[in-house]
């Protein structure tokens, strides 16, 4: 089992959504999120005054899943939220070594 963590624009939350959707991920946890990149913020001039937005918004969408989607999940994640300027976001690969399902006990793929 795998565990992919994506951090990504906000507008692109519902494509990202809809692309793992089609591929049969069937459940996902999304989490509003700040933070900085390569880019390191940017400035922004409000009521004539100048001010340095260090974090930018993001959306941190994490999903666990069977090995065998991994490969899909990765590029349904690229595809989606791919806008081709600076800030698209990241991707994150971790091994799951556990799954338990609270309601029924269900433990391992069976839980996802």
């Amino acid at each position: 089992m795998k565990f992919v963590s994506a951090i990504i624009k906000p507008f692109k939350l519902d494509e990202v959504r809809e692309a793992l959707s089609a591929i049969g991920v069937q459940g996902i946890t999304v989490t509003e999120v700040k933070g900085f990149g390569r880019q390191k913020g940017h400035t922004e001039l409000y009521r004539g005054a100048e001010y340095v937005v260090d974090f930018l918004p993001k959306v941190k969408v994490e999903i666990a899943i069977d090995d065998a989607l991994l490969d899909q999940v990765i590029e349904a994640i690229e595809k989606a939220a791919n806008t081709g300027k600076i800030g698209d976001g990241k991707i994150f690969v971790f091994d799951l070594q556990q799954a338990i399902r609270i309601r029924t006990g269900e433990t391992g793929s069976e839980a996802l």
